[in-house]
């Protein structure tokens, strides 16, 4: 099956098999930011956001996905021009392997897309489903906090 998808505002036509689900479709063209771990939409690794509403692309099909735009966290800032929230968590000390920072950085995006001042509850709800076993969440709260006061300043 081929398909037309919109990731990271560009438009790739992609061929794939129609059971695959969008972390596959991602992954095996080239959207390695897009990280795999339960494949049972639990730990928020490969979160992305489609249509600017975070989803576990492992639980997506990725037909229902064409014609969407798909952003990953690639899409939102670069090495040489990060995004406020990629540099929050950098200063807060919230990364550590990085495995799951794509997927934190995506649902904080969403979170401030939505709330500009998050309260510690808002933070938890928001950040539920995103596993970090390497720092804990005190760090990655705080940079969410952070980042919050950086994307008001950058505004």
């Amino acid at each position: 099956m081929k398909g037309i998808f919109k990731i990271n505002g560009k438009e790739l036509e992609i061929s794939f098999e129609a059971h695959k689900v969008l972390l596959d479709v991602l992954r095996e063209n080239g959207f390695t930011e897009v990280k795999e771990g339960c494949r049972e939409g639990e730990c928020g690794a490969c979160v992305v956001l489609l249509d600017g509403k975070p989803v576990n692309s492992c639980q997506v099909l990725a037909a229902s996905a064409m014609g969407h735009e798909i952003t990953t966290v690639k899409g939102i800032g670069t090495l040489h021009n990060p995004h406020p929230i990629e540099e929050a968590f950098v200063e807060a000390g919230a990364v550590q392997c990085g495995f799951c920072t794509p997927g934190m950085v995506i649902a904080t995006y969403a979170l401030l897309k939505e709330n500009k001042d998050p309260s510690d509850e808002d933070i938890k709800r928001a950040l539920d489903g995103n596993l970090c076993r390497c720092t804990g969440y005190v760090k990655i709260k705080k940079a969410v906090k952070l980042a919050a006061k950086k994307v008001s300043e950058n505004e």
